[in-house]
């Protein structure tokens, strides 16, 4: 199946229009993928053959000048489009943010690197979200990722490779992040030795401001989100860890009645105290 989001999806009250959808490779995308079975029953909350990657833009009626790139998981296998995605970026507009969800290529959890195309994605992305930040009212931008999301995020804002993606006159723009947020993000430790991180996994000097936010009993990924907050403490760069006792993996914005839940609080916090909910 080929995913497509269609131009209008629907309307919420925190939107100031419908959300806007554009393909991120409008001549087709760079390198193939392999697709796989689609399920007898298809999941509309979960999607893969993701071979025409879109960003869909969701406005805000009052924004405060921040765009956050929101990227679900699913282990490069597929996409956790609703609770990781598309709620996650309604509840973004109500707190002034305008939100873009990233439908980036899947399945490629069986390449060599499995992140390497979702962050091409990525890249691409937040360069149009900077082309279009005058038009958009956009003066910061960050990236939210859960999951294999959250390792998509760590890569596309902590890498210093030159972007990868060719260039194109309409689009063409910077893909820095002024902040980055990992939601139990996945698959960054050593597959030899999990008490470090991959030799693919640093933090440059440069490195933008972070959130992590994990669960204690989310097998080795609280041990990822420390080693990485460790790293931005070794450098004196601003960085926030939350480790929460139980959640386990994948609870995004779900309610099960445990304390996790309430992470977009803290994590409204601390974006209004980087001064990032405000022009």
């Amino acid at each position: 199946m080929k995913f497509f989001l269609p131009l209008v999806l629907f309307s919420m009250p925190a939107f100031s229009a419908e959300p806007i959808v554009i393909k991120l490779w409008p001549s087709g995308a760079p390198g193939q993928i392999k697709t796989i079975a689609e399920p007898a029953t298809p999941n509309p909350t979960s999607l893969t053959n993701i071979t025409d990657p879109t960003l869909t833009v969701y406005r805000p009626e009052k924004a405060n000048g921040t765009a956050i790139m929101v990227a679900p998981g699913g282990g490069f296998s597929h996409l956790a489009i609703a609770h990781e995605g598309t709620q996650v970026c309604e509840w973004l507009n109500t707190i002034g943010v305008t939100a873009a969800l990233l439908t980036y290529r899947t399945p490629t959890n069986q390449e060599s690197i499995p992140y390497e195309k979702p962050v091409q994605d990525a890249q691409r992305a937040m360069g149009i979200i900077r082309h279009h930040a005058m038009e958009w009212g956009i003066v910061r931008i960050g990236l939210i990722g859960f999951s294999a999301g959250g390792s998509l995020a760590v890569h596309a804002a902590l890498d210093r490779t030159a972007p990868t993606y060719p260039q194109d006159p309409a689009f063409d723009a910077s893909p820095r992040l002024d902040f980055v947020t990992v939601i139990y993000g996945g698959g960054l430790l050593d597959k030899d030795d999990p008490t470090k991180l991959r030799s693919d996994v640093t933090v440059p000097s440069d490195a933008p401001p972070a959130f992590f936010l994990v669960a204690h009993d989310d097998h080795t990924n609280p041990v990822a989100a420390a080693l990485l907050y460790l790293e931005y403490k070794k450098q004196n760069l601003p960085a926030e860890l939350h480790i929460f006792t139980k959640g386990g993996h994948g609870f995004g914005m779900r309610q099960n009645g445990q304390p996790v839940n309430d992470w977009p609080q803290r994590y409204t916090e601390w974006l209004g105290s980087m001064g990032f909910l405000g022009h």
